[in-house]
């Protein structure tokens, strides 16, 4: 089979970054993190690469939110169905500013949204914590992608979420260290570690 390879710029928005003030900001995911993110995308784009782009994309009462939990602080763990849920402060809620992908929406051959069903959260980009399918495998599928470069926010978990499942779905992978950052140092050489220990390819930096 001919190789064709993939790039996902994951959950690049403003509720994400300190640049924007964003809700639940990832540490170093400043201005200059963001241009800097832009331009190597731009530089991906410019070879003729396939681009794709996950967005978090919450309903106000999603299950995730702790202001939905009467009595709940940020950051706490609650068991839901059976399942560990952290509570995060409201982010990346449908149609706000802050949501926005902060890259040119031209860059991208499609848009996955994530997230969407209230009762579930969505790490990763091929499907949410309950196990529903969204539509990133078939939008890769279609121009006969085989191997993924993936980058964004955060290290530790919507870019090793997306990694680990696209590893499960038969893609080769590569993640970009410094195209990503991480909500904590320690979490996120976890992250590195667990991919690396699956069969992911962690660089420094990107070498195209």
């Amino acid at each position: 089979m001919e190789k064709k390879t993939g790039v996902i710029v994951t959950d690049v928005q403003g509720d994400f970054t300190t640049w924007r003030n964003g809700a639940l900001a990832v540490s170093g995911a400043d201005q200059a993190y963001v241009e800097h993110v832009r331009r190597e995308t731009e530089r991906l784009h410019a070879q003729g690469h396939l681009i794709f782009a996950l967005q978090d994309w919450h309903p106000p009462d999603h299950v995730s939110f702790y202001t939905n939990h009467p009595g709940r602080k940020p950051f706490e763990v609650i068991r839901i169905d059976g399942r560990e849920q952290v509570l995060w402060p409201p982010h990346c809620v449908q149609g706000t500013a802050n949501a926005a992908l902060l890259l040119d929406e031209g860059l991208f051959v499609a848009v996955v949204q994530k997230g969407k069903d209230k009762r579930f959260d969505s790490y990763s980009g091929f499907q949410d914590d309950g196990g529903n399918a969204t539509d990133l495998d078939r939008v890769l599928k279609k121009p006969g992608v085989t191997d993924l470069i993936i980058y964004g926010l955060a290290t530790d978990y919507c870019v090793r979420a997306t990694a680990l499942h696209a590893l499960e779905a038969g893609y080769s992978v590569t993640v970009i260290e410094d195209l990503s950052r991480g909500i904590s140092p320690e979490s996120t050489r976890e992250a590195v570690e667990q991919m690396v220990q699956r069969g992911v390819t962690v660089r420094e930096r990107l070498d195209l």
